[in-house]
């Protein structure tokens, strides 16, 4: 795996990705399918966001795939003692007070960079009704990369990766084939008939959430 600078890694973050590492082993956790190994840069669309052990058990199978995952996160929580631990991590600041809104902030970091993994739960918190938002996929349009569904199954320990969907414009549409993707892997996960549901909706006219 890359890391995104050329300085060593802290002491705590390997430590961290060892534990990571051991646990993801240790559960038992399998791959099904894996990330595109011809490509650089894409959205990683994951679901559902069940717990935070989905972070863990996700990094251990990016690991595997050889890959340095990256997540967004509040630019505040990248200063001080906890800057270089948070970048090692794979994060990703954002400033959300800056005239650049998100979506502009990670066009920008995938254009500056050759290679970049970013990780977005799709869902949004675990309390909400289930429906998707946009951004990530604004940021996939914006950047001009695809996206790869990725799916936790908490019962069977399996994380599995979908082929890369290279957004068309229509979103409605693209998010339905991610919806019936996710639907053949967690039929009976609730969530993602509301998504399907969403998703239909959308492309009938019916709403534009």
């Amino acid at each position: 795996m890359k890391h995104n600078e050329t300085r060593t890694p802290t002491l705590l973050s390997r430590l961290v990705k060892r534990i990571i590492l051991f646990l993801y082993k240790w559960k038992g956790w399998k791959i099904d399918g894996g990330l595109p190994k011809h490509l650089k840069k894409y959205v990683i669309a994951g679901a559902p966001h069940t717990s935070n052990w989905d972070f863990v058990f996700f990094a251990g199978a990016t690991h595997e795939e050889r890959v340095q995952p990256n997540f967004m996160g509040k630019h505040t929580l990248f200063q001080g003692m906890m800057r270089n631990f948070m970048l090692d991590m794979g994060g990703i600041p954002v400033d959300r007070t800056r005239k650049a809104n998100t979506v502009e902030q990670m066009k920008a970091e995938f254009e500056r960079r050759e290679e970049l993994a970013l990780v977005i739960a799709c869902e949004g918190t675990r309390k909400s009704d289930g429906k998707w938002k946009s951004g990530f996929y604004n940021i996939a349009q914006a950047a001009g990369v695809p996206i790869v569904p990725a799916y936790a199954d908490n019962e069977r320990m399996i994380i599995g990766f979908g082929e890369p969907l290279f957004p068309t414009g229509n979103y409605g549409e693209d998010l339905l084939k991610l919806a019936e993707w996710f639907r053949a892997k967690l039929p009976d996960y609730e969530r993602f008939k509301v998504l399907e549901a969403q998703a239909k909706a959308i492309i009938e006219g019916r709403t534009d959430i």
